[in-house]
């Protein structure tokens, strides 16, 4: 039988257009507990917008847990319930694309959609109200700053939440209890099994011998040759180990042929999700480093100094690192003391491993990774990261 979750979401403008941002809540509707929460300033833009984008976000958040799910989409905006109920004509341009993008996630036959008066929609209100203020402190919302249901008067706080809490918690006494207090990473009492994510960056297209940029805004390459050889190569090493549970993989080609070709391997299948595609390098795709600095040197420099500088109609690291990490809370909550492999690219790959040291933005720069190797990262319950590997590639030897 189907799972069924409600999503609440809503979005707000502090202008209409103004600074905007969104919030969204997955929930599960027999206990009423959160189980997902999406939030994110963006920048100006109008109510409506920030609606379909908490819609989009909601949705997403909810297939994250179960692709396979019925949803309960309730919203306080008639506009949004009614035109993705298909009782009123989407007419503004800039809703159509929102609208399709919303109705892309799930089948239609298995979401629903429920006008609720403001008072009911009190959590996804008050995730986008974070949202902005975050966006007006100059920052992205982080799930850990959340207190949205808290404030909304939920019977709990997302696991992500709380899961950061503890973390910061656990810092904060070993701060203060001095040299007596454990280092972080080691545990007074058992914490259970951790969740390990293996990552595994895809194998070699015909770009990756070049040092092309490849992205997610490019021409979406195949597998070369050498790719499909490294690609069997780490599936006999992974079955081999024989510790893989499940299989995520990017939405791109690269990957779910490299992801396609474990998983047959392993007996598993191939869940898709859509935050670990890669960079989207915009008009650098397909260029070399030196191709970059030549045509666009400005460009290039303002990216090499900072993490929220983006190529020209393209995606800064710091947006990646928001999606990513949306997306590893997401799996830790649904794989839960298991190990994913997740078949990503070079950014992902490094993002997480950045985030899990508490590494600064630069030291994405300061990382080797090769085509098909294996990274991975374990996660505790108290909150805590250990990497365990990074760039393993005896098995490609």
């Amino acid at each position: 039988m189907a799972r069924t979750f409600v999503v609440e979401a809503d979005g707000g403008s502090r202008g209409n257009p103004g600074p905007a941002g969104y919030g969204a809540v997955v929930i599960d509707p027999e206990t009423g507990q959160a189980l997902a929460e999406a939030a994110e300033y963006i920048g100006t833009a109008t109510n409506n917008v920030a609606e379909y984008r908490g819609l989009v976000a909601g949705l997403r958040a909810a297939y994250a847990l179960d692709p396979e799910a019925d949803v309960r989409v309730r919203m306080d905006s008639k506009l949004v319930v009614e035109q993705m109920s298909g009782r009123w004509k989407i007419k503004h341009p800039d809703m159509r694309p929102l609208a399709a993008e919303a109705r892309s996630v799930f089948p239609p036959a298995q979401v629903t959609y429920e006008w609720i008066p403001r008072e009911e929609n009190k959590h996804a209100d008050r995730l986008a109200n974070e949202a902005m203020d975050a966006g007006k402190a100059g920052r992205q919302w982080e799930p850990r700053d959340s207190r949205a249901e808290l404030d909304a008067g939920g019977p709990a706080r997302s696991a992500a939440a709380r899961a950061a809490d503890a973390a910061a918690e656990a810092a904060e006494t070993e701060a203060a209890a001095g040299p007596e207090a454990p280092p972080a990473g080691w545990a007074p009492a058992d914490l259970g099994a951790p969740t390990t994510l293996v990552l595994l960056r895809h194998g070699e297209t015909a770009l990756t011998p070049q040092k092309r940029f490849s992205g997610s805004g490019g021409s979406d390459p195949e597998l070369s040759e050498a790719g499909h050889r490294q690609a069997e190569a780490v599936a006999a090493a992974l079955a081999a180990r024989g510790t893989v549970q499940a299989v995520v993989s990017s939405p791109l080609k690269r990957c779910r042929q490299t992801a396609e070709t474990v998983a047959a391997r392993l007996g598993l299948d191939v869940r898709v999700d859509e935050g670990l595609r890669e960079t989207d390098f915009g008009a650098w795709e397909g260029l070399t480093f030196a191709e970059v600095q030549e045509r666009h040197p400005e460009d290039l420099a303002a990216w090499l100094g900072s993490a929220k500088a983006a190529p020209t109609g393209g995606e800064s690291f710091a947006s990646v690192a928001r999606r990513v990490a949306l997306s590893r809370d997401k799996l830790l909550a649904r794989y839960a003391g298991r190990t994913v492999l997740l078949v990503t690219h070079v950014t992902p790959v490094k993002t997480l491993v950045r985030l899990a040291l508490g590494a600064p933005p630069e030291a994405l720069f300061r990382m080797e990774l090769s085509a098909a190797s294996l990274s991975a990262v374990a996660y505790y319950a108290d909150g805590n990261a250990s990497v365990r590997l990074l760039n393993e590639t005896a098995h490609l030897r």
